[in-house]
């Protein structure tokens, strides 16, 4: 026969994940925005300037959580331009111009920071 005692709750591991829950406020937020845009901006190829120019962040509270999402708005003929500089693209004449992975490298110490914050945020106590 095999039994098993429990004692106590789970109100150290609720407590936990309620601070974890409030940790990032919306301004930390702007701050890690501001901060991304500008990493993707320094790192974008330029040419003319206008995809490294066109970065913007959304913020997005829903149901108790929030996000923050990278978005470029240098958009031409629907084809969006940061994306092909990421990923590459075919020519018009059948070649292929190879892509370079700029936005990887520019906003993961971004999101980093943000991982480190809020853990520092939920230790501390």
């Amino acid at each position: 026969m095999i039994s098993f005692i429990q004692k106590g709750d789970f109100s150290n591991l609720t407590n936990f994940l309620e601070r974890a829950k409030e940790v990032i406020h919306l301004g930390d937020l702007n701050k890690y925005g501001r901060a991304g845009v500008e990493a993707l901006a320094a790192a974008t190829p330029k040419d003319t300037g206008k995809t490294a120019s066109s970065w913007y962040y959304k913020i997005e509270n829903k149901d108790g959580s929030a996000s923050i999402s990278f978005h470029n708005s240098n958009i031409q003929n629907d084809v969006p331009i940061a994306i092909i500089l990421q990923y590459g693209h075919g020519t018009g004449t059948g070649g292929w111009v190879e892509g370079r992975d700029y936005i990887n490298p520019s906003i993961q110490p971004i999101f980093d920071e943000i991982a480190d914050s809020a853990w520092k945020e939920i230790t501390k106590r």
